[in-house]
This record gives structure tokens, C-alpha cells and sequence, in this order.
């Protein structure tokens, strides 16, 4: 029964990985918004409506997605990590 439940372990680990990277690349998109104020970088404006403001808004929505996609993939980490190791 233990390797039924390690497989599923196992094929969690991408998705975790993934959602971690997501994160952490939302948290870095918020900061920008916020910290960088009116010189955004080009990748971020170019071809975009962004040039009319709401810096503050994005920033901050970008930065709680970012922050509970890394909550969420440190809890997937933690729950496989926890059931490994109980099993």
C-alpha cells in the first residue's frame, strides 16, 4: 500500500515544483509594480494597458497570488514530506 501512495506522492512533486516557481515569479512581478513606480521594465508594458496606472493594485494582486501559490506549494511539499516518513 505504500508504493500506491509514494506514485502519488511522486507524481505530485511537478505540479509542486511548478506552483513554487509561479509563486515566486508573481512575488518578483508585484515588487516590480510596486518598487519600480512609473519605469516599469519594457517586457511589462510593451503591447499593454498598463501604461494608465494601477501599479498598486497589480502590485499587490500579483504579490498575494505569488504569496499563496508558494504557501500552497510548501504545503504540498510538507504533505508528502509528512507521509513518506509516517508510512
Amino acid at each position: 500500500m505504500s508504493s500506491a501512495s509514494g506514485a502519488a506522492s511522486a507524481g505530485r512533486r511537478p505540479i509542486t515544483i511548478v506552483m513554487a516557481v509561479i509563486g515566486i515569479i508573481g512575488i518578483i512581478v508585484g515588487l516590480l509594480y510596486l518598487f519600480a513606480g512609473t519605469s516599469l521594465p519594457s517586457f511589462m508594458v510593451s503591447g499593454s494597458h498598463v501604461h494608465n496606472g494601477n501599479h498598486l493594485i497589480r502590485g499587490l494582486v500579483a504579490l498575494v497570488v505569488g504569496a499563496a501559490l508558494v504557501f500552497a506549494a510548501w504545503r504540498a511539499g510538507r504533505s508528502r514530506t509528512g507521509a513518506a516518513s509516517g508510512a
